[in-house]
């Protein structure tokens, strides 16, 4: 009898051909709104504890009796520190799962915010920010496998960028804080409030954040760990990505750790609370992060790296001007170049990598936060040797380091088409 006939192979032929549905999250679905909003207010308590420091250097420079670059080790130690542990979190997130350890790592974090306020000297106050950059190390790489594992593809440029807009968030919403609470009441308050909205931050993400459906452990065997890494590390793509991440964050971590200086000094003579108001701009880069996947669409993932890289030298030829409008102007296109660039370099990452997803953004983000660290303290430096257009310079720099890796990456593809589209 034919399989018509009975009905019976039919059935048993349409089950061996018919996929099983995608359960992945998407924009609309259930449980994408929650997921979203949770890993949004994760960024938000990142950045916000990750910087808090920033805005307030020269009060912390006033009150230790130290200069500019030694204050500038407030937010390098935390930039280091993350940029050191981010890779030792990921193999643990694979062990024992995103949601886990980023909990633990915020429960950490914000706990040594709580600490900071009352640092004796300069030195305990670095090395407490050691440690909270340490503990954050858990959060960005993480968080990126997490959207990685739980969201459609065709969304994960979009989820990054959510998440990559809660940093900016978080980056812009500490800065305005405590600039505004350091006026008043001095820079050891301003670092408390932060730590007091993190705590509520830290809470949420808790409540909110959906159970991993997709989540398979994995070992944390030393040689398949390095092997992951040596993989990854091989991949001629993540290499580029990696050295854009770090370029990108070096102008963005010298640029906004020495603007306080300057908008403290000659023709501007800015108060604190003005000047940590002007981090506002950070909104700029909210909207940038979450565009990224429509920029990406339009115009390829190279040419969003080249318009970012060119907006953000844009911004930096603006701010030399002795003109608070143009300066604000320059940070509005540093900015939004900088995010943008941010969060399709690590989308890049994320769907370029086919095993060890944790791995793989651990070591853009521990590129990334090495930028920093480098960016905070050259760009410090440079400010101290030759004033602002020394910071400026510094980013050029960068930014032309992460034009000439596009290019090469460009060139790359054209030999390599196959290779390109892997």
């Amino acid at each position: 009898m034919s399989p018509a006939s009975t009905g019976a192979s039919t059935i048993m032929g349409a089950a061996t051909t018919v996929p099983a549905p995608d359960s992945r999250l998407t924009p609309g679905g259930p449980g994408y709104r929650r997921m979203s909003f949770a890993l949004f207010l994760a960024g938000v308590a990142t950045f916000a504890l990750l910087y808090s420091t920033q805005a307030l250097l020269p009060l912390i420079s006033n009150g230790f009796g130290v200069s500019a670059s030694d204050a500038s080790w407030t937010v390098a130690a935390a930039t280091g520190g993350l940029a050191l542990f981010v890779l030792p979190m990921s193999a643990l997130s694979e062990r024992f799962g995103r949601r886990t350890v980023m909990t633990a790592s915020l429960a950490v974090a914000v706990t040594v915010g709580l600490l900071v306020p009352f640092a004796p000297s300069l030195g305990v106050l670095v090395v407490l920010r050691g440690v909270q950059g340490a503990a954050l190390a858990g959060l960005p790489a993480s968080a990126t496998a997490y959207l990685a594992e739980e969201v459609r593809p065709k969304a994960l440029v979009t989820a990054i960028g959510l998440f990559v807009a809660g940093n900016s968030v978080g980056g812009m919403s500490g800065r305005v804080i405590t600039g505004w609470v350091a006026q008043e009441w001095g820079w050891r308050i301003a670092v408390g409030v932060v730590g007091a909205i993190a705590v509520g931050c830290a809470i949420a993400f808790r409540l909110l954040l959906p159970a991993p459906r997709h989540f398979k452990a994995g070992s944390l065997h030393p040689r398949r760990l390095l092997g992951t890494v040596r993989d990854h590390l091989a991949n001629p793509l993540l290499r580029r990505l990696y050295a854009i991440g770090a370029l990108f964050m070096t102008v963005f971590g010298g640029v906004y750790t020495v603007i306080g200086y300057r908008l403290t000094e000659e023709p501007f003579s800015l108060p604190q609370g003005i000047i940590g108001s002007i981090f506002l701009v950070y909104l700029v880069g909210t909207v940038s992060a979450s565009t990224a996947g429509r920029l990406v669409g339009r115009l390829g993932r190279r040419g969003a790296l080249y318009l970012g890289g060119g907006t953000t030298a844009a911004g930096l030829l603006l701010s030399l001007a002795d003109s608070l409008p143009l300066v604000l102007l320059g940070l509005v296109l540093i900015t939004a170049g900088f995010f943008a660039g941010h969060a399709v370099a690590s989308s890049a990452v994320s769907k370029t990598a086919t095993h060890g997803r944790a791995q793989a953004s651990a070591l853009y983000q521990s590129a990334y936060y090495i930028g920093s660290s480098a960016g905070s303290t050259i760009g410090a430096m440079a400010f101290h040797a030759s004033g602002w257009s020394g910071t400026v310079g510094v980013g050029l720099l960068a930014i032309l380091g992460v034009v000439t890796i596009t290019v090469l990456g460009s060139l790359a593809a054209r030999r390599a088409p196959v290779a390109a589209h892997s």
